[in-house]
């Protein structure tokens, strides 16, 4: 496999995808995304405020969609250089690692040029305080049981650090053991019906981990199968009656990246994410019922049509 962060391929598949869509029908997107940046260069969730949580995928929406212009860098730079990587969550180091990516590849400045010495074995350090005995990575040091989430994002941060996973078969297995018997995986050990975001976090660890086989993909596309909405996208699960814009990329990301092509009907999957979930101002919100776009469900909206438009596999 390619050397090339996970979430840097993905991001040139979606790229890719982009390319190949009607400017005009993205430019609205853009903009909605770029009114998000507040005073100090961050970008606000629905509550108001910066947060690195939406930084991130605001960035991660502007790069697929051409990068980062200079002033927008500039600004989203000084947000950044506010934060020590050694405080943040893992999810928030993750959202400022791949930010601080993108500023670089949009012609801005290297935020970790001025980074300590061996500052990326110091966030290993901390990334391992969230090992669990089950194997995986708790949300916090404090956590009893390792989440498929949160061992997806531990990996990918190591990725980004240019590390290995320590004990890779411990997380390899721990990741085997959130397979329930509907085909799919669960977030934690109590749960007993999978949902398809976990799901998606457990394929894809265990394709970065080479440890994804046939028989695997079959029980993956089982489920896949279960939680496939009449609307054209995915179920977060099977109690869940409509179907929802992460679940949506998800899924299809996932049905894509393991060749099961009957799971999705790409014109009911582009009805789906325009009709319903698209606004036609620009921003993508949750679901149908949702009121409100944001920069989240908008990477996630344009995620979507960017693997449509990329077709299967």
């Amino acid at each position: 496999m390619s050397n090339q962060p996970y979430l840097v391929k993905l991001a040139l598949r979606l790229a890719a995808g982009l390319e190949k869509m009607p400017p005009a029908s993205l430019d609205k997107h853009r903009t909605f995304i770029l009114s998000q940046q507040q005073a100090d260069g961050g970008f606000a969730g629905r509550e108001g405020g910066s947060d690195l949580y939406y930084t991130g995928f605001a960035v991660r929406s502007l790069g697929i969609l051409g990068g980062i212009e200079k002033q927008a860098c500039l600004d989203l730079s000084q947000f950044l250089k506010q934060f020590k990587l050694e405080n943040l969550s893992t999810i928030d180091l993750l959202s400022w690692l791949y930010s601080a990516l993108i500023i670089q590849a949009s012609g801005g400045e290297d935020l970790l040029a001025s980074a300590p010495e061996h500052w990326n074995t110091r966030v290993a350090l901390n990334l391992e305080r969230l090992r669990t005995s089950d194997g995986g990575y708790a949300k916090s040091d404090q956590g009893a049981l390792g989440s498929t989430y949160h061992s997806f994002l531990v990996v990918l941060i190591y990725q980004m650090i240019g590390l290995e996973i320590p004990a890779k078969n411990d997380l390899i297995q721990f990741i085997f053991d959130r397979q329930r018997d509907d085909g799919g995986f669960v977030e934690i050990t109590p749960m007993k019906r999978s949902g398809t975001n976990p799901t998606a976090a457990a394929v894809a660890i265990l394709i970065i981990l080479n440890a994804m086989d046939d028989e695997l993909k079959e029980d993956v596309s089982d489920f896949l199968t279960q939680v496939k909405s009449s609307e054209g996208g995915f179920q977060a699960n099977t109690r869940i009656p409509f179907a929802d814009g992460l679940s949506t990329f998800t899924g299809l990301l996932t049905a894509q990246d393991l060749d099961l092509t009957s799971h999705f009907d790409q014109v009911n999957l582009m009805k789906f994410m325009t009709e319903w979930l698209e606004f036609p101002t620009g921003g993508f919100r949750g679901a149908s019922w949702d009121e409100q776009a944001d920069v989240e469900y908008t990477f996630y909206g344009l995620g979507v049509l960017a693997l449509i438009s990329n077709g299967p596999g």
